[in-house]
């Protein structure tokens, strides 16, 4: 079978975990038309105390996924003269690959949202969405709840079995500040870097 689905997986990466990564796998494994997870950093124009800068990300990123097949560190958002509304990094990476059918990847807690976001409508209709449950969550009663969510119902992908791990990126900075090991709780790559970039 053709793949013919990319996954979009966002955020800080500040420093990217094991958690992260995991998940990431997770995705391309449990979703059988996925060629790939394209991991998307964003950008220190976001307003977040303590966000390392674009290229240690970029770079922490770039080590993990020379060594993971299927998942891939895109650049976008980082290079962008402003910061970009999920909308318009779903069309840019659409654009980038007219033939796949493009998902973006999220919590539960973003769903309860997601009516709220920029151009909602033109996102639910032109992307996919796969839904990771978080705590107690029940993708289908956020969804019914929802006069707009419901209505573009065939778009949402609840991916069950997932093992999450709870491991914050802030919990991992901490340790560092702390001068306690993070063996284990990063990909042993991208340990030094973190380390070195993270202990104030």
């Amino acid at each position: 079978m053709e793949k013919s689905g990319i996954a979009v997986f966002g955020g800080s990466f500040n420093p990217p975990t094991i958690a992260h990564i995991s998940l990431a796998k997770q995705v391309l494994a449990k979703m059988d038309n996925l060629e790939k997870v394209i991991l998307v950093p964003v950008s220190t124009r976001y307003n977040k105390n303590g966000l390392a800068s674009d290229e240690i990300r970029f770079n922490m990123l770039e080590q993990i996924c020379a060594k993971e097949p299927g998942l891939e560190v895109s650049r976008l958002e980082l290079d962008s003269d402003k910061q970009l509304y999920t909308i318009e990094t779903l069309r840019k990476i659409k654009q980038q690959n007219p033939n796949k059918q493009i998902y973006f990847v999220l919590g539960t807690d973003n769903l309860k949202e997601l009516e709220t976001w920029h151009k909602v409508y033109e996102l639910l209709s032109g992307f996919n969405f796969i839904v990771l449950k978080r705590d107690e969550d029940i993708v289908s009663d956020i969804i019914d709840k929802s006069t707009i969510l419901k209505k573009y119902k065939s778009s949402f992908f609840e991916l069950k079995g997932i093992d999450t791990v709870d491991l914050s990126s802030s919990y991992v900075r901490k340790r560092i500040q702390d001068g306690e090991t993070i063996v284990g709780l990063v990909p042993s790559q991208i340990e030094k870097m973190a380390l070195e970039v993270y202990k104030k």
